[in-house]
C-alpha cells in the first residue's frame, strides 16, 4: 500500500457560526470514515509565507494551499474516491491527490 497526500486549496469561509459548525461536523464524519487509512488526517496551515526563487519573501500562500491529509490505501483510484467524498469540496474548495514517493538515503 502507498501513502497519498490530499491537498486542500481555496474554499469559502462559512457565512455564519451555524454553517461553520455544520461544515466541521461533516468534516469530522468524513475523517472518521477513513478509519485505518488515515495516516495524518487533519493538517490545516496558518500564517503561510512564500519564498520565491529569487529569495524574496511575501506573506500568504502563492497557491492558496490551506492544508493536507495523508492516507494509506492500495491505489490512486481508491485515494481519489476518498477525496471525492471530502466535504471540503462543498465549501468551494478543490483537492489535489498525489502519491508520496519513497526516497532512498
Amino acid at each position: 500500500m502507498a501513502e497519498y497526500v490530499i491537498t486542500y486549496f481555496g474554499g469559502n469561509p462559512p457565512a455564519n457560526a451555524e454553517e461553520g459548525a455544520q461544515n466541521m461536523n461533516e468534516y469530522r464524519e468524513w475523517m472518521a470514515s477513513l478509519g485505518d487509512a488515515a495516516v495524518s488526517p487533519a493538517n490545516p496551515l496558518k500564517n503561510t509565507q512564500t519564498i520565491s526563487a529569487d529569495g524574496s519573501m511575501a506573506k500568504g500562500s502563492a497557491s492558496e494551499m490551506s492544508g493536507f491529509t495523508v492516507i494509506k490505501v492500495a491505489s490512486m483510484e481508491e485515494a481519489m474516491k476518498i477525496a471525492q467524498a471530502c466535504p471540503f469540496l462543498k465549501m468551494g474548495g478543490s483537492l489535489e491527490v498525489g502519491e508520496l514517493m519513497v526516497m532512498s538515503g
